[in-house]
């Protein structure tokens, strides 16, 4: 079992409805469509932060990395990353997802729950 973020550029939707429509526009276009596109630069700048702090599952010889997907950016297209995360790191994993998201000013959506973090 997986606990999903999204992390995407943009202005903050006003509430959690809207983001989940924002989401799921994106998520067609960059995502759902097939039509691979290279992550932003900001994207990008967001995975590399994620991987200051716990290394990409690629590398990942211990087991300690909470990504259930490798390699990380390999989620990201566009303007958007949608990525997953073990389930028994998921709660540490994307508090500091969703810090890191705000410190960069990109906008972080619970999938699951569908709201905005934090």
């Amino acid at each position: 079992m997986s606990y999903d973020l999204a992390v995407w550029e943009g202005d903050r939707p006003a509430n959690d409805k809207t983001a989940g429509l924002v989401f799921d526009d994106l998520y067609h276009r960059y995502i759902g469509s097939g039509v691979e596109e290279p992550p932003s630069e900001r994207i990008a700048g967001y995975v590399a932060v994620l991987l200051e702090r716990w290394c990409d599952l690629t590398e990942d010889e211990e087991g300690t990395s909470p990504w259930s997907t490798g390699p990380l950016i390999g989620e990201a297209s566009g303007p958007l990353i949608y990525f997953p995360m073990r389930w028994s790191m998921a709660e540490e994993a994307s508090a500091h997802a969703a810090a890191v998201a705000e410190s960069m000013g990109l906008i972080c959506f619970d999938a699951q729950q569908n709201r905005l973090r934090p």
